[in-house]
Order: C-alpha cells, then sequence, then structure tokens
C-alpha cells in the first residue's frame, strides 16, 4: 500500500494544548481530506479554519501527497 505524507502545521493555542508546532503525518492513499485528518489527530477549537498549501480550505479539501496542512485558530486583535 503506497503511504501519503502530510506537513501538519498548529498554531497560537492550538500549539500549546498539543504539545507539538509541526508533525509529518503518514496516510494511506488516499488521503482524505482536512476534516478526515482533522478528526484523527483530534484536533477541536471553535471558529477553526484551515490552509492547505498556505491557500484557506474547507472541511472537505482533498489532500494529496507532501501537501502542508494548517490548522489555524481564529485571530483576534484590533
Amino acid at each position: 500500500m503506497t503511504k501519503t505524507t502530510v506537513r501538519v502545521l498548529l498554531f497560537g493555542p492550538l500549539r500549546e494544548e498539543h504539545g507539538w508546532r509541526e508533525r509529518l503525518v503518514e496516510l494511506p492513499r488516499p488521503a482524505g481530506t482536512v476534516a478526515q485528518l482533522q478528526q484523527q489527530l483530534g484536533i477541536h477549537f471553535p471558529g477553526l479554519r484551515w490552509a492547505v498549501n498556505q491557500d484557506f480550505a474547507t472541511p472537505d479539501h482533498p489532500l494529496q501527497p507532501g501537501d502542508e496542512l494548517a490548522f489555524l485558530p481564529p485571530i483576534t486583535g484590533g
């Protein structure tokens, strides 16, 4: 079975909550979607956004080999 490697990045409070900033995750092919990987990693945060290869993505975005997936908590400021 061929594997797919996806680079996962966590930012802000997600980094502190999960204890890591960056991780390479191997997935079976096809790799599935952003939402499926989020579920597998147990990442939950109100208002969470996602970026695949530095472009905003939706939960149903399909992941490809070599993708970079960033989990972005909401940013506040003024």
